[in-house]
Formats: C-alpha cells, sequence, structure tokens
C-alpha cells in the first residue's frame, strides 16, 4: 500500500511569467473547452493505445475526462496567480493516486505536454506568442514535475517500480446486491488497503482494448479483497457475467480517502449511491478492530431497493459499541438535508462538531453537504471534511 502524505506545491512561476499567465487567464480558460478535444483527438491519432488501453472510453465519449483535465490545468494556473486561491496540494493528491492507481509513469507526461500544446496553438493561433508559449509552459511543468514526484515517491513506498502496479487476481465469488448492484471477490498476490482506498481492475475486453475502471475495497487483507459495484458501463456489465476462475488484472490500493487511524475523534460517514463503497471499507475495518471511537453513517440513495449494501452497512454498525447509522431515502437519491433530514433527529450539529467528516457521492451532492457544514456555526463545525469522487470533472479539483 501507499504512504500518503502530501505533495510539495512550494514551487512558483517567476514574475515575468507569473503576470502573463495572470493576463491571459482569461482567454485560456474561455477556450479551453475548445482546446481540450484538439488535444485528444491528436494524442489519440499519435497513440492509439493510450485510448484503448489506459483511457476510460466511456468518459471520454461524455467528455468528462476532458472537462477533468480543461479544470485542473486552469485551476492550477489560477493557484499560482491568485494569493487568496487555495492550495492546491489536495487537488494534486487526489490525481496523484488516481494516477498511480492506473500505473502512469513520468514519459507520459511529454506525450501529454506535446499534444496539449500543439492544441493550445492550433486553436489560439497568433494569441499564443512565445511570450505565453513559455509562461504556459512553466505552469504545465510545474504541475507536471508536482506530481512526477509525488507519484515517484507513492510507487517508492509501497516498494515497487513506476507502473508497475499491476497484480493478477482471481474472481471467486459473486453476490447479488439490491438494485443490480454486485459483490465481487477477487485473491491473489494483492496488498493490505487502507480503509477507504481503491484499486483499479484491468480486463480484455472483446473487441481487444484493455480498460480500467477504479472500484471501492470494501473489505479484504493482503490476498483477497470484496468489491461492490453497479453494473453500468463496459467493464462492470464484463465483470458481472466472468465466470467464476477467471482472472483480472487489479492494481496495488490507491486513494487518499482513507480513514485517519492515528485519530480518536468521533466519525461521520456520509455517502449518496455508490458512494457507500469507501465508506463501508471504512466501517468494515473499525468494526474487524472492535473501535470505541463513536461513528455515525449517513447514507442517501433513492430508495430501499437500490440501497444495494444496507444490509452489509448495518452488520457493520452492529459490531461497534458506539455507532448509529441513518438511511435516508429521497425520490431524487442525491440530497441530504442536516437537520431532521439526516435521521439524527436535529442533532446533526453536535454529531459534526469535532468530527472527522468522511464524504462520497455525486458532485451536486457532495457541494450541497460541504456548503451546509460550512454554513453551521462555528462551535458545530467538524475538526476535518475529507471527500471523493468517482468521476472526473471540475469540481472534483476544488
Amino acid at each position: 500500500m501507499y504512504v500518503t502524505h502530501t505533495p510539495d506545491t512550494r514551487r512558483r512561476l517567476t514574475p515575468e511569467h507569473e503576470q502573463i499567465v495572470r493576463d491571459t487567464l482569461p482567454v485560456i480558460g474561455a477556450n479551453i473547452n475548445d482546446i481540450t478535444p484538439v488535444f485528444y483527438r491528436t494524442m489519440f491519432g499519435k497513440h492509439p493505445e493510450l485510448i484503448s488501453d489506459l483511457f476510460n472510453r466511456g468518459n471520454q465519449k461524455d467528455g468528462d475526462q476532458q472537462k477533468a483535465l480543461a479544470a485542473s490545468i486552469a485551476v492550477f494556473a489560477t493557484m499560482l496567480v491568485d494569493p487568496d486561491a487555495p492550495d492546491p496540494l489536495e487537488m494534486l493528491a487526489r490525481i496523484g493516486h488516481k494516477h498511480v492507481s492506473l500505473g502512469i509513469t513520468r514519459d507520459q507526461y511529454q506525450i501529454v505536454h506535446d499534444n496539449l500544446f500543439a492544441a493550445i496553438v492550433e486553436v489560439l493561433g497568433e494569441a499564443i506568442t512565445p511570450e505565453v508559449a513559455a509562461a504556459w509552459d512553466e505552469v504545465y511543468w510545474i504541475m507536471a514535475d508536482c506530481l512526477i514526484e509525488y507519484e515517484a515517491s507513492l510507487y517508492a513506498s509501497a516498494g515497487v517500480a513506476e507502473g508497475d502496479v499491476f497484480r493478477t487476481a482471481t474472481l471467486t465469488h459473486r453476490e447479488e446486491l439490491p438494485g443490480g448492484a454486485i459483490a465481487l471477490t477477487i485473491t491473489g498476490g494483492l496488498a493490505e488497503p487502507l480503509p477507504g482506498q481503491y484499486t483499479s481492475i484491468g480486463v480484455r475486453l472483446p473487441d481487444g482494448a484493455r480498460q480500467l475502471r477504479q472500484y471501492s475495497i470494501i473489505g479484504g487483507d493482503a490476498t483477497t479483497w470484496q468489491l461492490a459495484l453497479d453494473v453500468t458501463g463496459e467493464v462492470s456489465s464484463y465483470l458481472a457475467a466472468a465466470e467464476i476462475g477467471s482472472t483480472v488484472d487489479a492494481t496495488l490500493p490507491a486513494g487518499d480517502l482513507v480513514l485517519r487511524a492515528d485519530s480518536n475523534r468521533d466519525i461521520v460517514l456520509i455517502s449518496s449511491g455508490i458512494g457507500v463503497t469507501p465508506m463501508l471499507g471504512i466501517l468494515n475495518h473499525l468494526a474487524a478492530e472492535q473501535s470505541p471511537r463513536t461513528v455515525t453513517s449517513w447514507h442517501v440513495d433513492a430508495d430501499a431497493e437500490h440501497d444495494a449494501l444496507a444490509a452489509h452497512r448495518a452488520a457493520a454498525l452492529e459490531q461497534l459499541a458506539h455507532a448509529k447509522g441513518a438511511n435516508i431515502y429521497r425520490a431524487d437519491g442525491g440530497r441530504l438535508e442536516l437537520g431532521a433530514g439526516c435521521g439524527c433527529g436535529g442533532g446533526c450539529a453536535s454529531t459534526l462538531a469535532g468530527a472527522e467528516v468522511y464524504l462520497c457521492g455525486g458532485t451536486g451532492f457532495l457541494q450541497n453537504v460541504r456548503e451546509q457544514i460550512a454554513a453551521l456555526p462555528a462551535d458545530a463545525q467538524p475538526a476535518a471534511v475529507y471527500y471523493e469522487l468517482f468521476s472526473p470533472n471540475d469540481w472534483l479539483i476544488r
């Protein structure tokens, strides 16, 4: 497993380049959604193996990955030139863990650079003077170098060479869950995950492409993992139909939404939909350790039929001495109203005060819950809020 820490974000732009980036950020930002399709089209044309064997084809089709890249660069540039902007370390940590879960290596950053800047010049033309190009080149390499160094440290902490994260695992059990979801058990020479982490599962599809998807590890040790997944998309559908005894590629566990095991603070787990999976990983770990910490679990879903892991969650909570949970079913399946609506009897403020809060769900859900928490009185604020998203989008990195 990887030792989690924070990226080094101390490198800054030169004063000249900082002013150029500040002046040109509006035009770059206004055109970046035109730049990224050109970038991906050019890169995949030169390196077709990237779209078949590395990038998520589903996210490429609907533009989610392109939006994520555009947002990460624009937001990172803003962070470099705006003294009031938040530090980019949280953004870089999430990106870095995602990259090591895919086996990204430093040489691939040059491929991205060359094709991205060719796309910028193609879209903006004469607006990209040598001085502007040099300034934005520095933005890119500051971000890339931070990620390269951070990812190298993660690989080193796991005792593996860069990119050497894939292990062969055997599918040994499948459990049908409510709402059409499934739980899978895989075994092999894996690694012990930290509670809340995920793995990338790779399969060879009928058209020859090797596609990768991330799934939370809801329980397991160094040789056996349990995963839960919605049966949507080409990889999940493939896994749902795979025979027991078949093999898949599984990467070493990654992700920085992990239980802070050295803390004795109360824990509040808030999730929506399939975002419950890392929360269940945390709950199962706490149950196995017979943790004395106070644990609260709030989960939002469309209805009981779609609450795939309700029974698993209840079983884990029952094993804890100081735990309570609430299932909140709403037709929209994606909102939680702190207060009486979360099943706490109006005691949300006291539950959250001084606690560690772990959030996982869709973009709107996370944003709404974070805004509600931020609006609480000072004496009701949690000690920390940690969060994770499963799909790329611009809010993920804010």
